[in-house]
């Protein structure tokens, strides 16, 4: 019966390390957590944790770093009015074409609007290049993966 148990917790901790070596970040992809960059001045805004659930990626903000101005977002509009930011879904829809992730949305708390994105990696991995677009007018950020 010991050795039963025994072999039993073993096989929990293989599948618990099998299951964190699969989600320790993938150069490939996308999931993972990003620092994202103020447009204007350049500093580190935020930091954004990415999942991907059924071959969809999602988005939300984890952390305000030191160069966030506002804590909640005061340009929302509706339910999403002076709601905090940490927490808050930023991308979302996004979905693998060849060799990078289109067809999504991305929020902007900075201006309340949401925009049409898609999103690919860059320098290894190590960035991930994301654009918005509105119309005929685009915005694209680098965001830096943080390990």
């Amino acid at each position: 019966m010991l050795m039963i148990r025994s072999l039993a917790g073993l096989a929990a901790l293989s599948g618990m390390l099998l299951l964190a070596t699969a989600h320790a970040a993938d150069p490939a992809s996308p999931v993972g957590k990003w620092r994202t960059i103020d447009d204007q001045s350049g500093k580190p805004k935020s930091i954004v944790q990415i999942t991907e659930d059924m071959g969809v990626l999602t988005g939300k903000i984890m952390e305000l770093l030191e160069g966030a101005n506002e804590k909640t977002c005061s340009k929302c509009e509706g339910d999403l009015k002076g709601k905090p930011l940490v927490g808050m879904k930023i991308l979302w829809d996004l979905r693998k074409q060849g060799d990078e992730w289109t067809d999504g949305k991305i929020f902007n708390p900075a201006d309340g609007g949401t925009y049409d994105s898609k999103a690919k990696l860059a320098d290894g991995g190590k960035t991930l290049d994301v654009t918005g677009k509105w119309l005929f007018f685009s915005k694209q950020q680098k965001w830096q993966r943080v390990d």
